[in-house]
């Protein structure tokens, strides 16, 4: 991996503006951790936008998390030569970077933010008329510094940790969908609930993100958190797990270290819905 990252003193500050244009808080935190490390990637990016609203608007983890986490693993992709360490730190980075988020906002979970229910319109409509909907403007003013310092960080302190094989289970999705290496390790960072955390399903979202990318290449421009393509694998999915969508709860599990989830995934764990997934 390359030598010591330089720490910005005072980091993006322009997180509402970036955010009222690009209009989804995963592709807005995409874009500018995207931008810090040099790295812009538009068609990423935009495929990034089913993740907002804690996958799909279903309230989960929050998509300035998973946005900030596609990028983290970007950055991961170019800075280390070895793909089991790139994954490493892809992860440790995004544990650091939702650690950071979870002390601004004591939790990390859209629902629990915004106070919206994005299925119901009543709710939505509530969230734009009380001004919550500022709140996640401000919030991405506000922790866009915080996360790119808590990225960089955690990639500077993962760089150097020896380890061996190394996997995560939204790695193994995106390869069996057909991602490229760069595309398997920018969702490395979702594994087992994105950082470990046990939470929404990390390869969940890698499927997502991949059909994402899929249907940002065929239509030009247009957001793609209206495509069919992601609908259908969520759909299937909860069809799989009757419709429970916790890590945690799927698995039994909750992971303590990246060791322990390359092992639950070299071993076959969770093996059937990863191939559930990537034929969908």
């Amino acid at each position: 991996m390359d030598s010591d990252v330089k720490i910005p003193k005072e980091g993006p500050k322009d997180g509402k503006k970036v955010f009222k244009k690009l209009r989804t808080c995963s592709r807005t935190f995409f874009y500018i951790l995207n931008r810090e490390f040099g790295n812009l990637k538009e068609l990423e990016e935009r495929a990034s936008d089913s993740l907002a609203g804690g996958i799909l608007q279903e309230g989960h983890q929050c998509g300035m998390l998973w946005g900030a986490s596609l990028a983290i693993g970007a950055e991961a992709y170019r800075k280390c030569k070895d793909k089991n360490q790139a994954i490493a730190v892809a992860v440790h980075a995004t544990q650091k970077v939702m650690e950071s988020f979870a002390k601004r906002e004591h939790t990390i979970n859209c629902r629990e933010i915004t106070h919206c229910d994005f299925s119901s319109k009543i709710s939505m409509a509530k969230y734009f008329l009380t001004g919550r909907f500022l709140h996640c403007y401000n919030l991405a003013e506000q922790w866009a510094p915080e996360a790119v310092k808590s990225a960089i960080e955690g990639i500077s302190e993962s760089k150097s940790k020896p380890l061996g094989e190394c996997h995560s289970c939204a790695s193994e999705v995106a390869k069996k969908m057909g991602a490229t290496d760069e595309e398997s390790i920018m969702v490395a960072g979702f594994a087992g609930g994105l950082g470990l955390s046990g939470a929404a399903c990390g390869a969940l979202s890698a499927a997502i993100w991949m059909k994402s990318l899929q249907w940002c290449q065929e239509i030009a421009e247009k957001s793609s958190m209206d495509n069919p393509y992601a609908k259908e694998t969520l759909d299937a999915f909860y069809k799989y797990t009757n419709t429970e969508i916790l890590c945690s709860q799927i698995t039994g599990l909750q992971f303590e270290n990246i060791e322990e989830h390359t092992r639950f995934i070299k071993y076959g764990g969770c093996n059937d819905l990863i191939n559930e997934l990537s034929s969908t």
